[in-house]
């Protein structure tokens, strides 16, 4: 009696899109990475630090020493920048984030794994960056509307404080917690072409704190081109995020009746 063998055919598994799941993966991957490494802790903890205590110190300095400010500071005093000074430390935090987030991959080795499962390089990079922007934008801009919100209840008992109904006043703070993303973006971006942490942090803190003040040091005809690199530097693009043309209540007086001395006030005629 002959027994008839038959054979499974072998399955195959249909080929996979080549989007929506390598990219899913990939970004559960990097998220996991950023919240098993206690530098992203320390660096958001310092960021948020820096903006909301920085800036409320700043402001109950200004109140305690208000009465012994002129009449012009008063009148040009901006109290929705004035609260969001700690954003000048604080970028140096998140920047310092953004180059660890590549470079220790590249100290530790781990770099070779993450390049065997995903060969794809801009896939790797677009995931590492999106992480980035979803836990920058949201921690740095909840760290500068309570940075706004705590500085404006103290510079309140002077009635110089600014409301968020106020002109240009949502914007900046927004445009606060922004900055901070695209600073860090940049600071991975130049850890990612240098990969090593050490140059990556100094030519971040070269960027952010060097070469805003060149151009005024070395003046030279061309003046024009330095304002215009001035203007371009990321130090100038924080202040212009968070600068509003909306003074303070008091401020508002000052600067009107300071005008008005100088319009009555007797000209000296030039030579």
């Amino acid at each position: 009696m002959a027994v008839a063998e038959t054979s499974a055919a072998p399955v195959t598994e249909a080929p996979r899109a080549p989007g929506g799941p390598i990219i899913g993966g990939v970004l559960r991957s990097e998220l996991t990475k950023l919240r098993t490494v206690r530098s992203t802790y320390w660096t958001l903890f310092t960021a948020v630090v820096a903006i909301v205590g920085l800036g409320a110190f700043l402001c109950a300095e200004y109140v305690g020493h208000y009465a012994h400010i002129r009449p012009e500071e008063k009148g040009n005093f901006d109290p929705t920048s004035f609260s969001l000074n700690g954003l000048l430390l604080a970028q140096l935090a998140v920047g310092v984030l953004g180059v660890l987030l590549i470079t220790s991959e590249y100290s530790t080795g781990m770099i070779r794994a993450t390049l065997a499962a995903v060969p794809q390089r801009r896939t790797v990079l677009a995931a590492k960056a999106l992480v980035f922007i979803a836990v920058t934008v949201v921690l740095g801009v909840a760290a500068c509307f309570a940075a706004f919100l705590i500085g404006q209840s103290i510079l309140s008992s002077k009635h110089i404080e600014a409301s968020l109904g106020d002109p240009g006043v949502l914007r900046a703070v927004i445009g606060g917690g922004l900055y901070l993303t695209v600073l860090g973006l940049l600071a991975l971006g130049l850890g990612t072409l240098i990969r090593h942490s050490a140059g990556a942090i100094a030519a971040l803190f070269g960027l952010v704190l060097v070469l805003p003040g060149s151009p005024a040091r070395f003046r030279s005809p061309g003046r024009t081109r330095s304002t215009s690199i001035c203007r371009a530097t990321p130090d100038s693009r924080s202040s212009a995020s968070v600068s509003t043309h909306t003074r303070s209540r008091r401020g508002r007086g000052s600067a009107s009746s300071a005008s008005t001395r100088r319009s009555h006030s007797p000209r000296r005629r030039s030579c």
